[in-house]
This record gives C-alpha cells, sequence and structure tokens, in this order.
C-alpha cells in the first residue's frame, strides 16, 4: 500500500506553519490555516487533504463556521475532537470581532475610531438606533437613547443630554444606524443634528460628531464639515 503524502513531504519552506513563521498569518491560504487547526491527518489521509475536504463539503469558510459539531465531524479525519478544534478557533475569532476596542477619551474625536468603537453594537439592527459617547477629561461611556422605526430615530433632546449630564461630559459624540445600507444623512438626520448642537451649546456641551453607521460603511458630520 502507497504510503500517504504529509505535511513533512513538503520542503520545509513550504509547510504551514513555517510559512506562517515567515511571511504571517495572512499569506496562508484558508487550507493552510485549517491545517495548523487541526494539526494532523488520519492514517491514510494527510491533514491537507481533510483540510480542502472540508472547505469543499462546506463551500466557503463561512458555512464551515456555521457547521455544527455533528456535521463537522460526519467528514473522514475529523473527530469530536478536531470538530471542536474548530468550532473553537471560529468562536475565538467572532468574539475578537464583535469585541470594541479600547480607546482613550481623548482619541475618539477621531471618526475612523468611533466607527470602530461602535459598530459592532449598530451594523446589524434592522431599526435605527441612537447611541450617546459621553466624554470627559478620563473615560468616555456609551449609552442607547432610543430605538425607532425602519426609517427614523425618536430622539429628543432631553434623553440625549440626560446621558451627557449623568456622566460629567464635557463633549458628545452621536451615532445611529441605518438599516437601509445607506450611510448618507437624511434631511431628518441633518435637522436632528442642527437641534442636538443648538442644545449643546446652551447646556455647555460641545457636539464633536455624529457618526452614521451602515453595515461596513459611515458617515461622519465632522469629516463633512456638518457640524
Amino acid at each position: 500500500m502507497a504510503k500517504s503524502f504529509t505535511i513533512h513531504d513538503l520542503p520545509e519552506d513550504e509547510r504551514p506553519r513555517e510559512r506562517l513563521v515567515q511571511f504571517g498569518e495572512q499569506a496562508l491560504s484558508a487550507q493552510e490555516l485549517l491545517q495548523l487547526i487541526l494539526g494532523q491527518g488520519v492514517a491514510g489521509e494527510s491533514v491537507a487533504v481533510t483540510a480542502q475536504k472540508l472547505l469543499s463539503r462546506f463551500g466557503s469558510l463561512q458555512q464551515l463556521s456555521e457547521a455544527s459539531i455533528e456535521e463537522l465531524s460526519s467528514i473522514k479525519g475529523i473527530g469530536l475532537a478536531k470538530a471542536a478544534q474548530i468550532k473553537a478557533a471560529f468562536e475565538i475569532g467572532r468574539r475578537l470581532s464583535t469585541q470594541a476596542p479600547v480607546y482613550k477619551s481623548k482619541e475618539l474625536t477621531d471618526p475612523e475610531k468611533v466607527y470602530r468603537l461602535i459598530k459592532s453594537k449598530l451594523k446589524d439592527y434592522h431599526k435605527e438606533h441612537f447611541y450617546i459617547i459621553a466624554l470627559n477629561s478620563r473615560n468616555y461611556s456609551i449609552a442607547e437613547v432610543s430605538v425607532g422605526s425602519l426609517n427614523a430615530s425618536i430622539v429628543h433632546p432631553r434623553e440625549v443630554f440626560a446621558e451627557a449630564i449623568k456622566n460629567k461630559a464635557a463633549s458628545v459624540v452621536f451615532a445611529h444606524n441605518h438599516p437601509s445600507g445607506d450611510p448618507e444623512p437624511s434631511e431628518d438626520d441633518l435637522l436632528l443634528t442642527k437641534k442636538l448642537v443648538e442644545s449643546g451649546k446652551i447646556l455647555g456641551i460641545e457636539v464633536d460628531d455624529h457618526i452614521i453607521v451602515a453595515k461596513d460603511k459611515f458617515f461622519s458630520f465632522k469629516k463633512h464639515k456638518l457640524l
């Protein structure tokens, strides 16, 4: 019986682990990354073949990530232990993707950083949700102010600035989502922002920005000089 091909039959500089060390994880294909997660194949089948079978069976990494333990372990070479390893790897990635980065309050004058902070809270809603980020010299807080209909937020300056005052904010950033996927501000968004800026001036609380999140895009009032 012919000997099964293994990773060790490859030249050293073509092995996934060595390639990751030399070139970084982004240089590896999906199949190579799966090989590293699986570790080794089974009798008569190399880990490269097993990894390719997984991708062929489920069609994409997204569908593979959604597969159940039972579906994964039905593939030859994938027992319960390896199925659990795959599920754990995807879950780590999912948690990282939804975990907001940690910033100092002074960094949140940068629209890109505000977007990174707030996007996981806003991008998948089917109604408009309005948030306030209250900033002072030491820290910041994030609070949801209102939930609107499919096309509009229901926001009143009283509720918005109550959060700012409670948190002793010197300035604020507003953020809401557009379920339509288009981040461009509506006429209502422009009017609301103008009203909130005027209310902030009366209270001595500066409005630094208003960010509209739409899936993987955003619009910054500050960046477009609309404040």
